[in-house]
């Protein structure tokens, strides 16, 4: 994802790109990138808890732990922080890139770069993501299309939308933010496996679109793919971080009553619009047996695809947040997140392989089954392991271990792209 480095003040930028931005000098204060910096970095942290947790917690691929009639409260936030990962990963991803045009960029060297790099991340997911996940060579599994796919063609995307004016962009991300789930009741019946009809060429497209299913690419037997992320509404989510960026051309005061007033409407129309209940996400919440889980059915929205709801819910305090993480990236609490955060590419492919690989060694050391962390999906749901996982505070014993033994190869790679210009660099 493009990473939020120090602005330079573009003096001959179209008048459309300049929207909202104040007389104040050129280059702005690096509090405010850190502060993107290290809301990015803690996302990245907890989105390796749930990586962690699907390969070391008992059940960790085969349960559900948002499922209220199977889960506890502890195992329900575990998941449910996590949702905040992927919305505010793709967002910042779209901010980044209108921080590049801010400090300089033209928009036809912005656009090419999207395009290309949206490129690489597809390939990506289709092969390192593929082999972090399954540790296997399986040709049946050809990947999990996951955000680091709705990334790229996502920047693809808006390698083409730049070009349009800034309001123009942020509408359209909105609109499908907030209208997407008017589409929810048109459902293609899913491939439920060897035998039984395949969906038609039109039916995989909406499936890339807007339903998360797994279906053959031709016939059976061939390669499987398994839609994680549907492309609507990240596409929308993308483009509306990138007219977001446009706050952080504004004087410093003025940005941040804008970022309390948009992360405060975000948040309180969830509560709003969940209460209300009628529109926004496909699943409805109820009274539970006790309070809490009351509050655990309010909060379960749905994040395949992404609803209206479960992005508010998860992108209003993200952006409120951005306040006070002006003032908080200057001590080592903060320094540690910020290294993650401008290098997300880079921590995301590592997570993967690190987690897989601390439950190998879990499962080894403690006599439980290790063959199933070799299989990819197709073989692993066919023939699912008995006797797999661990409780709950091994995933977290081992999600900070792996945080930890990152940190210094991130650090690294951190300096190395500050120290260098090297134009491959943008790609990791």
């Amino acid at each position: 994802m493009p990473d939020a480095m120090p602005l330079q003040a573009n003096r001959s930028e179209p008048p459309h790109l300049a929207v909202g931005v104040s007389d104040e000098p050129a280059k702005p204060s690096r509090d405010r990138v850190n502060s993107i910096d290290l809301l990015r970095g803690i996302v990245m942290v907890i989105m390796m808890l749930d990586h962690t947790r699907e390969f070391v917690s008992r059940g960790g691929f085969f349960n559900d732990p948002t499922n209220l009639a199977q889960t506890t409260t502890i195992l329900f936030l575990t998941r449910w922080i996590t949702h905040f990962c992927a919305p505010v990963f793709v967002f910042l991803a779209g901010t980044g890139a209108y921080l590049q045009v801010a400090r300089g960029k033209s928009r036809s060297e912005l656009s090419r770069f999207l395009f290309t790099r949206g490129l690489w991340l597809i390939f990506l997911e289709l092969t390192v993501v593929r082999l972090g996940i399954s540790l296997s060579l399986d040709v049946a599994f050809l990947a999990f299309l996951q955000v680091i796919w709705a990334i790229g063609v996502s920047m693809i995307i808006l390698a083409a939308l730049i070009h349009l004016p800034l309001r123009v962009v942020g509408l359209f991300g909105l609109a499908m933010i907030a209208l997407h789930n008017l589409f929810d009741k048109f459902q293609v019946q899913p491939w439920r496996g060897p035998g039984t009809a395949i969906p038609s060429v039109g039916g995989k497209l909406w499936m890339l679109l807007h339903q998360q299913t797994g279906f053959p690419i031709a016939g059976w037997p061939s390669p499987f793919v398994f839609v994680i992320y549907p492309l609507i509404p990240w596409i929308g989510v993308m483009a509306a971080g990138y007219a977001f960026g446009a706050l952080y051309r504004m004087e410093g005061e003025r940005r941040k009553k804008m970022l309390l007033i948009i992360g405060g409407v975000a948040t309180g129309l969830f509560i709003m619009l969940r209460a209300w209940d009628i529109y926004g996400d496909p699943s409805h919440w109820k009274r539970q047996a006790t309070a809490i889980f009351t509050v655990l059915s309010f909060v379960n929205t749905t994040k395949y695809p992404p609803s209206f709801l479960f992005l508010l819910m998860t992108m209003g305090p993200a952006i409120l947040c951005l306040v006070p993480f002006e003032s908080l990236g200057r001590g080592f609490i903060g320094r540690f997140f910020i290294t993650f955060g401008r290098v997300p590419l880079f921590f995301y492919l590592l997570q993967w392989y690190t987690a897989h690989l601390i439950a190998v060694f879990l499962h080894w050391v403690f006599g439980k089954p290790v063959a199933w962390l070799f299989m990819s999906p197709v073989q692993m749901f066919a023939n699912p392991p008995k006797g797999e996982g661990f409780d709950l505070w091994v995933v977290y014993a081992a999600w900070i271990g792996g945080v930890l033994l990152l940190y210094p190869l991130c650090k690294w790679f951190a300096g190395v792209r500050a120290r260098r210009k090297d134009w491959w660099l943008s790609y990791l």
